[in-house]
């Protein structure tokens, strides 16, 4: 059995930005670290990194790809949480082509 391909890819992390209320950092009783996001209007706040032309996640490990991985996987945003849904059984998302398109990775079955 070949490992599950998220676990090595980490192209959404390096793609898209990622906002979610601020109810989920630390401070407010979640579980996302303060330190690895920033405020983005009132009640929002921002993965830091995610908020550039060419995004890379302030979270993610490795090289995208190779042996990329969430260093927050456990407290990871709830967008994070939310992207692929049925990854786990083995479908994947345009969303997540598109990612991975961005960094010359074949597609996933969708």
């Amino acid at each position: 059995m070949s490992p599950h391909p998220c676990f090595s890819c980490g192209a959404c992390c390096a793609a898209f930005r990622v906002d979610f209320h601020c109810s989920e950092l630390e401070s407010e009783g979640g579980r996302v670290p303060d330190g690895l996001a920033e405020p983005c209007g009132r009640d929002m706040a921002r993965m830091r990194g995610t908020d550039y032309a060419q995004p890379r996640c302030a979270a993610l490990t490795g090289r995208v790809g190779e042996d990329a991985r969430c260093g927050i996987h456990a407290e990871r945003p709830s967008p994070c949480r939310e992207f692929a849904p049925l990854a786990e059984i083995g479908q994947f998302s345009e969303a997540c082509n598109r990612a991975r398109g961005r960094y010359g990775l074949p597609p996933l079955p969708v």
